[in-house]
């Protein structure tokens, strides 16, 4: 084989045993002397949880984002095999597994010189990895190269494709033993590891998107009969930085700027601080999801009022979603091109209002900021340290009311379930009803139609939505929907403004998905197209297997439509 072709391929690093190339540090575990004692072992997999493995998905891959006219190879349906993030992904993703799998096939070096608990924390911890991993690859690509062995280069650029079937059957078995073998918890200082919540929960998730509802219901309430963990009382709270390691949370990655961990985020920040203006925002199909306080979305409440927009809705809504007119970061927020001052609360004076397109013209598109995790800790450097929250226990809850639902158990634990999360938006315990619009329901469609809905608000902006969009195949209809913002400055005030008719000129249209049509205010000339939102199906349900891998392993076949 060329030198060429074994530098670039993803599999050299991804599947090849560490032994045969040496090409790591000492430090990550990859030499043949490695393994020989428990301080060895447990730097190894602390490797297996490093953040580059561990990058979830993307808002931007959704209807719930914007980036002012840009979409992405996801969003405007030119996904290749050839596209960075995708070849990114599978190479570190078979790259952890390896050394999963090496871990696992070199635990016999320290048997009898280390606690059997200790080795148990070991190798539940690399299963678990191997399980979570694996599972990701069949989401994205159905069938994939399967192995649990240490494999030679000639091996690893001979094999075929697994039947995603076969693959699904080894995940699952995978997170019981993990399951099996993790403690419930560890202290504070471990809380990127995986636990026994984690090993359900993630199963659970894995499954939903499998549609083994069973299977689904039955890992999400062992996790919640674990008692474990719980709802955190405050929702807005929840995302902040400082906000370490709450029961809800019950799989993240740390983020620390001692440890040079941080997420850059000037992209989220209003320009009146020295953000780039909500480059990165909420969509207004994001927006127009959340339900209002009686519980109805939007074209059926009679409390939603289209000029005052964040009045009356669910709660979750102005946690997620910068509100007109609110403080926010010490300043008020407000994109009304009149708005030409706003009140700078450090200085306790007004100032030129940079967050208004009249003044700025990159300022917020659609008039939208992300609040959700936001803190004045994101203006050192415009780096945060929020931990990435990777599961938590809200939706764990509606992973068990979902698979519930679509079983056709509707019982009082499916209520209970939804309530207890909905209740926490609102401040107040499940059994307080008349505090909150409870969900009594007992109609499977009804219930389907609020759930998704539930989701939607539940957990916007924490990369949850691609994987819903996707297992419940609606992507095509979500993602061949427009990006609209408002109009130009001078157009919006003659036909929006003028016309009293700011925010929204208009209140669309919520199907039975929860997703709102906003194209007959784009048709009636009040909003401005974005962006051109496209996806293919059913060819873009999976991803294709990168282009290199297929020309130099002839044993692996291409993903319809690539």
């Amino acid at each position: 084989m060329k030198l060429k072709s074994i530098l670039y391929s993803t599999l050299l690093v991804g599947m090849v045993g560490c032994a045969d190339l040496d090409l790591n540090p000492l430090s990550e575990g990859s030499s043949e002397a490695w393994y020989s004692n428990a301080t060895e072992v447990e730097m190894s997999v602390n490797d297996i949880f490093r953040s580059v493995f561990w990058q979830g998905y993307e808002d931007s891959w959704t209807d719930d984002f914007t980036n002012r006219e840009a979409l992405t190879p996801v969003t405007n349906a030119t996904i290749n095999g050839e596209w960075g993030t995708l070849n990114t992904l599978w190479a570190n993703t078979y790259k952890v597994i390896a050394r999963s799998n090496t871990l696992l096939l070199n635990m016999d070096k320290i048997q009898g010189t280390v606690p059997q608990a200790t080795i148990d924390k070991y190798m539940g911890n690399a299963h678990f990895v191997r399980a979570a991993k694996y599972g990701e690859l069949v989401f994205y690509f159905g069938d994939v190269i399967y192995s649990t062995d240490i494999l030679s280069l000639e091996e690893a650029f001979t094999m075929g494709r697994t039947d995603k079937n076969t693959v699904k059957e080894a995940v699952y078995q995978d997170f019981d033993i993990a399951a099996s073998m993790l403690p419930e918890s560890y202290g504070s200082s471990e809380n990127k590891l995986a636990t026994k919540g984690a090993a359900y929960a993630m199963k659970a998730r894995f499954a939903l998107q499998m549609g083994d509802f069973a299977i689904a219901r039955d890992a999400a309430k062992a996790c919640m009969d674990l008692g474990v963990h719980e709802l955190y009382p405050d929702y807005e709270e929840l995302f902040l930085t400082s906000t370490r390691n709450p029961s809800e949370v019950i799989f993240a990655m740390p983020r620390s700027r001692s440890l040079n961990v941080t997420w850059s985020v000037r992209n989220y920040l209003p320009r009146n601080v020295g953000g780039w203006g909500g480059a990165f925002a909420p969509s207004w199909d994001l927006f127009h999801a959340y339900l209002c306080t009686d519980g109805l979305p939007i074209d059926e409440s009679p409390l939603y009022d289209p000029r005052n927009p964040f009045e009356n809705r669910d709660p979750r809504c102005a946690a997620t979603i910068v509100p007109f007119q609110s403080r926010h970061l010490n300043f008020t927020y407000q994109p009304h091109p009149d708005s030409t001052q706003v009140m700078n609360f450090n200085t306790g004076s007004y100032q030129t209002n940079n967050d208004t397109r009249s003044v700025a013209a990159f300022a917020s598109f659609n008039g939208l900021l992300r609040k959700k995790g936001v803190d004045e800790d994101w203006l050192l450097n415009y780096q945060a340290e929020n931990d990435e929250i990777l599961m938590r226990y809200a939706d764990v809850l509606l992973m068990y009311a979902e698979a519930k639902i679509e079983l056709g158990e509707i019982d009082a634990s499916v209520h209970d379930a939804m309530n207890a999360v909905r209740a926490r938006a609102y401040g107040v315990d499940k059994g307080e009803v008349t505090q909150y619009p409870e969900i009594t329901t007992t109609d499977q469609a009804a219930l389907r139609t609020i759930l998704r809905t539930e989701r939607r608000m539940e957990f916007g902006f924490e990369g949850v939505r691609y994987s819903d969009i996707i297992r419940w195949k609606i992507a095509e209809k979500v993602l061949n929907r427009d990006v609209y913002g408002m109009l130009d400055v001078a157009e919006l005030k003659d036909k929006v403004i003028d016309q009293d008719l700011w925010f929204f000129p208009m209140t669309p249209e919520i199907d039975e998905d929860g997703v709102a049509d906003l194209s007959p205010m784009y048709e009636a000339g009040l909003v401005k197209r974005l962006a051109i939102r496209q996806f293919e199906a059913p060819k873009q349900y999976l991803w294709p297997i990168p282009s290199k891998e297929i020309l130099i392993n002839s044993n692996l076949e291409q993903n319809p439509g690539y």
